[in-house]
């Protein structure tokens, strides 16, 4: 049974403020690394916000300089709060990968240039004289979806995300599962069609290559290049190269029978490859977020379909498949959830 969570655009829900005294009780700090922003946040027990941080990584400046903003976003929301560093339990890093866990490096990730083996995690230990865990992004949204969100009181967890790429992340019996090198989880490199389109990890037909927001654009703007009478030209303003992800949905919204056409075989990829994650993990729910979640039934749909007829049909039939409910909370809220886990 699908549960697409309603109206097919939807708000980021807004994350409860903390309600708690601060200084009775011991704390964490979550931090969210991307490629644009650093957003840092202080979280009690129960998810609450207690102070957080929004600034640019300005990542081109270097790993030194973005280091230096992770640790003065840090001190500014311990300031902010009033409490001293005596009362975080540990800090959570949610990073883009690739990366290495158990050292916590981060090695060279493609939005994070000059990053090659940088170890993040004992820079910030340094800087903050706190415990440090480091964790890919994809790993903290599970976490997050797991613990406060879409995933709460399950054991067995598939967290999907689809926006550009395709990512992911595994909860099994309760716990995150990262595979003997820290590299489980990798859901958008499962090849399903060896001769298919060329992925950006080298790989041909990986799932990423075949339902990410860049497959459904290439996929469309083939389709007007090639002559199709659709809406999606008209919103281009006929030029194939202005067609994106959301454009297509758009153009779907509308009637558009070639768009959701695109859409329907995209997402049955997507579904293809869900499936397969269904016939061996045999999740109780899958949680889908990244921006193309918000095309509602436009993905669930065809998802859903895949599922059922792809799947086992008993696994099929007791797997759930919802939207995440984190939104752009899920990063910081992971991490902080990350040192929760870890923290003790």
């Amino acid at each position: 049974m699908v549960d697409n969570g309603g109206p097919s655009c939807y708000p980021d829900p807004e994350m409860p403020e903390s309600t708690h005294d601060p200084i009775s009780e011991r704390l964490v700090l979550g931090v969210d690394l991307g490629g644009t922003k650093i957003r840092t946040a202080l979280l009690d027990d129960g998810g609450g916000i207690v102070a957080d941080d929004y600034r640019q990584t300005l990542a081109q400046e270097g790993p030194d300089a973005v280091i230096g903003r992770i640790l003065d976003a840090a001190r500014q929301v311990l300031d902010r709060a009033g409490v001293g560093r005596e009362r975080v339990r540990a800090v959570g890093i949610g990073s883009p990968g690739p990366l290495d866990v158990r050292t916590g490096e981060v090695i060279s990730p493609p939005n994070l240039p000059g990053w090659d083996r940088v170890p993040l995690r004992q820079r910030v230990a340094d800087g903050l004289g706190l415990d440090v865990f480091l964790e890919n992004d994809a790993n903290v949204a599970a976490l997050a979806e797991h613990r406060f969100g879409a995933g709460q009181g399950t054991d067995h967890m598939l967290y999907v995300v689809v926006g550009t790429g395709v990512g992911g992340g595994l909860i099994l019996g309760g716990q995150l599962y990262h595979g003997v090198g820290g590299m489980a989880g990798e859901i958008g490199h499962t090849v399903l069609l060896p001769d298919g389109p060329l992925c950006g990890c080298g790989n041909r037909g990986c799932l990423e290559a075949l339902a990410s927001g860049t497959a459904v654009a290439r996929e469309a703007r083939l389709r007007v290049e090639s002559g199709k009478e659709t809406l999606m030209t008209e919103l281009a303003e006929g030029d194939p190269t202005r067609i994106t992800a959301r454009l297509v949905a758009q153009a779907a919204e509308q009637g558009d029978a070639e768009a959701r056409d695109v859409l329907a075989w995209t997402m049955g990829y997507l579904g293809l490859g869900l499936a397969n994650m269904v016939n061996l993990f045999n999740p109780e729910v899958i949680v889908i977020g990244g921006g193309l979640a918000n095309m509602g039934d436009l993905l669930f749909g065809p998802v859903r379909r895949a599922i059922d007829r792809h799947a086992f049909p008993v696994s099929a039939g007791m797997v759930r498949v919802v939207p995440a409910a984190l939104g752009n909370d899920a990063g910081v809220l992971g991490a902080a959830a990350l040192a929760q886990v870890m923290g003790g």
